[in-house]
């Protein structure tokens, strides 16, 4: 599925881009993963957001960049999600390719730390991701950190 990435800051969002981006992240992570949390927190104001749009422009991918310094010491990718529809072909890899592009734009030089689903684990250390620690409970969803190393 070919996908055009578009990144918003947050006020700049349009109420349908938004709309379908917290519809996205309710339906995969609060419906499908049945996970009840607060999904809206003070982190989605000061990120970066990244939709990837099919060619109707429906969202089929997302994820926010949260800047060093609140939630890590280092850039945070986070909320990275992709619609059921479009989870064969490459679309997470590319996405997740997309949002370390723009950390490096944005913050040069900086790695990258995420907390991600523990099942997850092989999925980001192919994109380079290496394992932090043991896994520990978020939400009621098994997770762990992982760094991401600058390129020098």
């Amino acid at each position: 599925m070919q996908l055009t990435w578009t990144w918003f800051r947050f006020n700049d969002f349009d109420v349908v881009s938004l709309y379908a981006y917290l519809k996205l992240r309710q339906d995969v992570f609060v419906v499908e993963q049945n996970c009840v949390y607060a999904d809206l927190d003070e982190l989605d104001q000061p990120s970066w957001h990244l939709l990837g749009r099919d060619e109707t422009g429906v969202v089929q991918a997302a994820l926010r960049l949260v800047p060093p310094g609140l939630k890590y010491d280092a850039p945070s990718l986070g909320r990275v999600v992709v619609a059921a529809a479009a989870r064969k072909g490459g679309t997470g890899r590319a996405l997740v390719a997309e949002g370390l592009a723009q950390s490096q734009r944005a913050y040069p030089g900086l790695g990258n730390r995420i907390g991600a689903q523990a099942h997850l684990q092989r999925f980001y250390g192919a994109l380079g991701f290496v394992t932090l620690g043991e896994e520990y409970d978020e939400d009621g969803i098994p997770h762990v950190d992982m760094d991401w190393v600058a390129p020098v």
